[in-house]
């Protein structure tokens, strides 16, 4: 199942801030320490390699509102591609359409986005694409279906000019629309994802 349980308790948990929202920021700010302690100063159990290899993989897997099924999936498919297994894994989340949407800045969180995808509010190179793990390419064209975008949410996202893009996808204002210009930077995203961990938990 997708997790749908408190954001801000599984962030706690990972000791980091997994999810982009402004709520969700300010509760794990109050209270960095994992759900269950009293406290800052309270030790954390320490895990064995099996658990932090398990932790890893479900902190990935939260973080992009992936069920066990489908994110297993992905890893299967990135382990068949050339290359290193978890940076193949780690650019398959990242070029997920939701995803796109969600760093464009169309949408607050992933969950949304995925909302906005599935309900085929966007488009991809002009065509509706209602499959939110659609693997989106470089030059591919993200945009607002046209009879979508006199609707009030996307009217008040777009009038306050905080669609803001990840510096690998360009947002022309215009057109109301967002290109991928590059891959991301993976090194970027490795601080907050071990995807070694990952590797070695499916290779037990």
């Amino acid at each position: 199942m997708r997790y749908t349980g408190p954001k801000a308790k599984v962030c706690r948990r990972e000791g980091v801030l997994i999810f982009d929202s402004p709520q969700i920021s300010k509760a794990f700010n109050r209270r960095k320490y994992p759900p269950g302690m009293h406290g800052p100063k309270q030790v954390r159990v320490r895990m064995t390699e099996y658990g932090t290899q398990l932790r890893m993989k479900q902190r990935m897997k939260r973080a992009y509102g992936l069920t066990e099924k489908q994110f297993r999936k992905f890893f299967d498919i990135a382990a068949r591609q050339k290359g290193d297994s978890g940076d193949n894994l780690l650019l398959m989340m990242e070029l997920r359409l939701d995803n796109i949407v969600f760093r464009t800045g169309l949408a607050e969180s992933r969950p949304q986005a995925r909302q906005l995808v599935s309900h085929g509010h966007i488009t991809v190179n002009g065509g509706k694409v209602d499959i939110p793990s659609y693997q989106v390419k470089i030059d591919d064209v993200v945009s607002i279906k046209e009879s979508k975008r006199e609707k009030p949410y996307f009217k008040n996202v777009l009038s306050q000019a905080k669609v803001a893009t990840a510096d690998w996808i360009m947002w022309e204002a215009s057109k109301s629309e967002a290109k991928v210009m590059s891959h991301p930077e993976l090194s970027n995203l490795k601080t907050l994802f071990d995807t070694r961990l990952i590797v070695e938990y499916y290779s037990r």
